[in-house]
């Protein structure tokens, strides 16, 4: 069951979504956005990525999405930054279980 507290958001809810959604696609894309969490108390996306077997879970936070597009480019060299650290760090990915 889904936690009140954290609840799944859809892809029109998520600000950028579309942006975080190509960036994934350019780094690798045999990734998928499997599902997005809003945190409420800490103001953070989390994105759960899938791979093959296996799952990432990035933390994005709601002030670097909402500014891309309006902060220019270092906000958007920033998210880049933040994903592609995370998917290319081999210990952020573990076996899903079946």
């Amino acid at each position: 069951m889904d936690d009140p507290l954290d609840p799944l958001m859809s892809e029109d809810k998520v600000p950028s979504y579309n942006v975080v959604e190509e960036i994934i696609r350019e780094i690798d894309h045999t990734i998928i956005i499997y599902r997005v969490y809003y945190l409420l108390g800490i103001f953070i996306y989390k994105f759960q990525l899938i791979k093959k077997e296996k799952m990432c879970i990035v933390e994005i936070p709601r002030a670097l999405l909402e500014s891309q597009g309006t902060n220019g480019t270092r906000a958007e060299q920033e998210l880049l930054k933040l994903i592609s650290t995370k998917i290319e760090d081999e210990e952020c990915w573990y076996e899903l279980r079946t």
